[in-house]
């Protein structure tokens, strides 16, 4: 089979499922698992797919952006595990931003060190904090209904009031070209903000997030260590060259 005619069929089937395994590219071409690489490792740089685990993936358009109610249904295993980690990074007397999302949202009940203060910009993580009696300040400004997370010029003002040991961030893509992002330049300022603010700057991203990329960039990847479930090496030592990453595993 030519190859124009492979890769009509393999982005064929992405549009059919979405997300597509290896085998199932090797059945519909009856090709071989080296040649289906070679043309997943070629339409990846033609912008057409992203290969993930065992596999390939649509991309997402740029500025599509999930509400916390549709975010918070996925990938909520991975989200945990990588909540819990990025939660024993956290020592006593750290001062701490946390980041809106549902990602980060799974940090807090394992947040075991003592004298913290946190600052955030996510609504939702108000009331986790208050039950685990930790201090909390929440920044001012405009509440984005999609996100519940709070931004515009109010919440930058209010931001850079403080200085951090760490924050922990959440992101809608992270791309080896365009480092981090998310759809809302309101958003991606915010983070962005706050990554300069810190000492120490962690991003939380599942493996779907990898080789992502959306409207609004937030900073290169070397501006923060990146926690992620991924476990594709070829993948990782790709991001690995770029950055620190911590990989999580069940």
């Amino acid at each position: 089979m030519l190859t124009p005619e492979r890769h009509r069929i393999i982005l064929q089937l992405l549009q059919e499922k979405e997300v597509v395994k290896l085998h199932e590219f090797v059945e519909a071409t009856q090709c071989s698992e080296s040649t289906i690489r070679r043309d997943l490792s070629q339409l990846e740089k033609e912008k057409k797919l992203k290969r993930v685990h065992g596999g390939a993936a649509l991309l997402q358009q740029k500025r599509e952006e999930l509400s916390v109610f549709e975010k918070s249904t996925k990938n909520i295993h991975e989200k945990q595990l990588i909540g819990k980690y990025a939660a024993s990074l956290i020592q006593d007397g750290d001062c701490i931003y946390l980041d809106a999302g549902t990602t980060t949202l799974q940090m807090i009940p394992y947040i075991e060190a003592k004298n913290i203060v946190v600052v955030t910009n996510g609504i939702m993580h108000i009331e986790a904090l208050l039950e685990k009696d930790i201090p909390t300040y929440l920044v001012g400004g405009l509440i984005k209904k999609k996100t519940n997370a709070l931004i515009g010029r109010g919440a930058i003002h209010s931001l850079q009031q403080y200085s951090f040991d760490k924050c922990f961030i959440g992101v809608n893509g992270v791309h080896i070209d365009f480092g981090y992002t998310t759809p809302d330049p309101e958003e991606a300022l915010i983070k962005q903000t706050a990554i300069h603010l810190s000492q120490q700057a962690f991003v939380l991203a599942d493996h779907s997030k990898l080789n992502e990329s959306t409207f609004a960039k937030i900073a290169p990847l070397q501006e923060a260590t990146m926690i992620t479930d991924e476990t594709d090496e070829e993948l990782l030592a790709m991001y690995e060259a770029k950055t620190t990453v911590e990989v999580v595993k069940s």
